[in-house]
């Protein structure tokens, strides 16, 4: 709301001025955006392209190596002489020895000199032979390594992380029906030379991951600087992919390998792969500023020749505010400015002629007030007649008539309210209890009537003759045509509910009918009627106040009257 007050104030040569620049620079921040925006997602496709090439090459690479590392411990793990040195009962150390010899030691040596990237190869075994280096220890040992978990350990070769990530286990229980003996090969890798292919495969920022079926990382790599803060954690990757918040911000390929249950993630932030959009924004930007200033010059000529007569004609409307009805603004031109300055000064003709027939009236009216205040009775003179007549009512023993005299004195020094509108709630209640006095007087005591007012509204204000009417309108209608045996009673309520006045007015007469109830706020009588009560509260409280009739055919009316408390 404030900024739309804002627009509203502003001049209108500023009005067109900003239209102008709108229409002209919209086209070129669209075509600008669009542009860019599609030369963003070329770049992502470009690169998402590009990484799956990337990913399936390495998967093939890795694949192959690890493959190599399965069949080398197949080798050892289904060969018929090494089944036959490990599962053996020796008995004394020459046939170790010569199992060591031409067995397991010429083994080992081909499978390291094969592949280099094997550091060690290793079996943990509880048969009879003897340790031997590195190459045969108790499986005891085993229990202390860190790729030791009973549940990790499978009847296939499973490849097995170090903590510190630089080592590769691949780790095979073995098991010889004829045999009783444990034994469990462990072949240490160096994982850098396995994964080396991987950390050198961008020059630009990238991230690749490396996640087992069981959602172990076994690689985790990034080329980012800590300044960059583009490295995902390790648990924002799992075996069946990533989140789809993480795709919006990155650019992520995997791929499963074939050797084993793995997942190979390559990715890369979106922010560097649309680097290149950037020179396209600069040159926006470039196109932007200069159709500012084609723009803004051509609007502050077009605002100028348009907003001149109209700035003339709102100062010759400035001099018309301050009573000169002098015309200043011409316009020869027949275009709808020109169309508008015709009517401003036809209407200021007429507003003359206008001017000079008002007070031609008002003139002759005041002559006319003045013969009718001459006329008017004073209302002291009232006040004074009623008094007297009281007086002698007293002297001659006619106390009714004394009595009349006094309630119609009251009655109307309180209608009157020396000329003033609002009136307290004391003041209104005097009034009527003065009228009902007369009514009863008028209909031989006919009804009773009982007044329940709070004592603590007594002091506040309200507009005056607001109660009266309802309560003449429930002596005319209601118990004037009380049908029903008993008495009739009326009841007038008065108390405040928050900062509201509520009186209720209440007959036990004969009722009206739902129609009734809602039509009669809505008549327009002739005289000072519900009507005029129920929109002098609205006009002094607001719609939510005023008047409100519930009422039983046979058993009476209640009229609700609500007024707001002010201060």
């Amino acid at each position: 709301m404030g900024l739309k007050k804002r627009l509203k104030n502003i001049g209108f040569q500023h009005k067109v001025t900003l239209i102008c620049l709108f229409i002209g620079l919209a086209p070129v921040l669209l075509l600008g955006t669009f542009s860019y925006l599609q030369m963003k997602r070329l770049l992502i496709e470009r690169e998402t392209i590009a990484l799956q090439e990337t990913l399936k090459q390495e998967v093939q690479t890795l694949d192959y190596k690890l493959n190599t590392y399965l069949d080398a411990i197949n080798l050892i793990v289904w060969n018929e002489s090494m089944r036959t040195a490990l599962s053996q009962n020796y008995t004394n150390n020459y046939d170790m020895y010569i199992a060591y010899r031409d067995v397991i030691d010429p083994m080992f040596f081909t499978i390291r000199n094969m592949n280099n990237e094997i550091k060690s190869i290793t079996i943990y075994s509880d048969g009879s032979l003897h340790p031997h280096g590195n190459v045969l220890r108790p499986l005891t040992e085993a229990s202390e390594k860190e790729w030791y978990h009973e549940d990790r350990l499978e009847n296939s070769p499973t490849f097995i992380p170090s903590n510190d990530g630089k080592t590769l286990y691949l780790v095979c229980p073995v098991y010889y029906y004829h045999s009783s003996c444990i034994n469990i090969i462990c072949i240490t890798i160096d994982a850098n030379s396995i994964f080396a292919p991987i950390k050198a495969l961008y020059d630009t920022p990238y991230g690749s991951v490396i996640v087992s079926d069981l959602d172990s990382v076994i690689v985790n790599y990034t080329s980012f600087s800590k300044a960059d803060n583009y490295s995902l954690p390790s648990k924002a990757f799992t075996f069946n992919g990533v989140s789809s918040q993480l795709s919006k911000n990155y650019v992520i390929e995997y791929q499963l390998l074939s050797s084993v249950p793995w997942n190979l993630f390559l990715y890369r932030p979106i922010e560097t792969v649309s680097l290149a959009a950037n020179q396209i924004t600069i040159l926006v930007m470039i196109m932007i500023l200069v159709s500012i200033t084609i723009v803004l010059c051509s609007s502050l000529l077009l605002s100028k020749i348009t907003v001149k007569p109209l700035k003339a004609l709102s100062e010759n409307m400035a001099l018309i505010e301050q009573d000169n009805l002098t015309i200043t603004v011409k316009s020869t031109s027949k275009d709808e400015i020109g169309q508008l300055i015709d009517s401003f000064t036809h209407m200021v003709n007429r507003l003359k002629y206008l001017i000079n027939e008002v007070l031609r009236s008002r003139i002759a009216k005041q002559e006319y007030e003045m013969k009718a205040l001459q006329a008017q009775i004073n209302p002291h003179f009232l006040y004074n007649s009623l008094s007297m007549i009281n007086s002698k009512a007293l002297l001659n023993n006619q106390e009714d008539i004394g009595k009349m005299a006094r309630l119609l004195s009251t009655f109307y020094r309180t209608t009157l309210n020396k000329g003033n509108s609002i009136i307290t709630v004391k003041g209104e209640l005097d009034n009527i209890r003065s009228y009902i006095d007369i009514q009863r007087m008028m209909h031989s005591n006919s009804f009773d009537v009982i007044f329940d007012i709070d004592e603590e509204i007594y002091s506040y204000s309200m507009p005056n003759l607001l109660i009266q009417p309802l309560v003449e309108n429930a002596i005319l209608h209601g118990l004037d045509h009380k049908t029903t045996p008993g008495k009739g009673i009326l009841t007038v309520n008065g108390y405040k509910e928050d900062e509201v006045l509520i009186f209720r007015i209440l007959d036990n007469g004969n009722g009206m009918s739902k129609e009734m109830c809602q039509n009669i706020i809505s008549t327009n009588t002739h005289g000072y009627g519900i009507h005029n009560v129920h929109q002098r509260v609205q006009l002094y409280c607001g719609d939510s106040f005023g008047l409100q009739f519930t009422s039983t055919i046979g058993l009476g009316t209640n009229a609700t009257l609500r007024i707001l408390i002010k201060t």
